[in-house]
């Protein structure tokens, strides 16, 4: 049976729950203490109730020291492209962070017009992104290494030629190197680039309504400037959102930079070096040097019981003695000379012969 609440109860229960809103009653009016009487309802003098607008459309996918992190990450990466880029192009080239924001993918198409888009993976990250560049500053980009000043041509097509698509892939192979250096602290990728298009309408690489990450780059090549962009998927970070903090950034690049130091030292040992040994020197008149002959012997400064000079360059590095050993001739180091710049050339040098 359904138990019916008399008139008592359901004041009593009103009560209490009133009671629980407001805060410790106040002393009646005119006892000491007492504070004026206000007339405000219990309504007014609720706190305010705090809130915040949120976008249904546009949800949050990444939190804001996610989104500090991979902003430096492609500050880095800008200016590793901008070095790379001036060099292949032999002018000076600037390239500039703009911004970095959370959007849905349809609205970071529509907001691309006359731009070449580079569709590009991140193995082992399961997914694709884009690189996008204005037109304007890919055909200053092609002009210059063709050879001219990197004049901007106005086209009626945008499609480029079968000599100028290599051309530009160079380009979007530096920039992909130049980022998958700047990612190396947090993940280490393989960028490959998968296809190139003119037109925005026949890019999809996720559902319109997904979120992507948009960053908003300026690039100024000489004289021409313009817009570049990278778009990268919230579904193709997501089994890495955990490694984007700037905790784990700087403990990333410090661990790569050490990396890079010993990889740097190992390519270095294999480098060859010229290594000259000095018998010694002698001083002729430019007459004696034109009357030389076959089987002329010419006065050393130095003796036969004397150490020879071993030089790397123009640094006297070693001290040997000369040998043979079967029909090479050979020297054998004796000692290592701390701080020499030069040769014995200050030694004194015998008379003219």
């Amino acid at each position: 049976m359904v138990e019916i609440l008399s008139q008592e109860e359901i004041e009593a229960l009103l009560a209490s729950l009133s009671g629980a809103e407001e805060t410790a009653p106040s002393p009646p009016t005119g006892m000491p203490g007492a504070a004026p009487a206000t007339g405000l309802g219990k309504a007014e003098r609720r706190a305010p109730i705090a809130y915040e607008v949120y976008d249904f459309r546009r949800p949050d996918k990444f939190s804001k020291d996610q989104l500090r992190t991979m902003q430096m990450l492609h500050e880095t990466f800008a200016r590793l492209f901008s070095s790379n880029l001036a060099a292949y192009l032999r002018a000076p080239v600037h390239i500039d962070l703009i911004s970095v924001e959370q959007i849905p993918y349809d609205e970071y198409i529509r907001a691309i017009t006359n731009s070449l888009i580079n569709i590009f993976s991140m193995q082992p990250l399961s997914g694709q992104a884009l690189l996008e560049i204005e037109f304007d500053v890919v055909i200053s980009m092609i002009d210059r290494l063709l050879g001219g000043p990197g004049t901007v041509v106005k086209r009626a097509q945008t499609a480029l030629t079968d000599i100028e698509r290599p051309l530009v892939e160079n380009v979007v192979d530096r920039a992909l190197g130049s980022l998958r250096t700047a990612w190396e602290g947090i993940v280490n990728f393989i960028p490959v680039r998968e296809g190139m298009e003119t037109s925005a309408q026949f890019v999809q690489i996720v559902p319109p309504n997904d979120i992507v990450v948009s960053i908003l780059f300026e690039i100024r090549v000489g004289e021409t400037h313009g817009a570049m962009s990278l778009c990268i998927p919230y579904l193709l970070l997501k089994p890495i959102l955990s490694k984007l903090s700037a905790q784990r950034w700087f403990s990333g690049s410090k661990r790569a930079s050490s990396q890079h130091t010993a990889l740097l030292a190992q390519q270095l040992q294999r480098t060859s070096v010229p290594l000259v040994a000095v018998l010694g020197h002698a001083r002729l008149m430019l007459r004696q040097v034109l009357e030389l002959k076959e089987g002329d012997i010419i006065l050393l400064s130095r003796r036969i019981h004397e150490p020879i000079d071993l030089m790397i360059g123009n640094r006297v590095k070693f001290r040997a003695r000369p040998g043979t050993r079967g029909k090479q001739v050979v020297v054998q180091i004796e000692s290592i000379v701390a701080n020499e710049s030069t040769s014995s050339s200050s030694r004194s040098t015998p008379p003219p012969a």
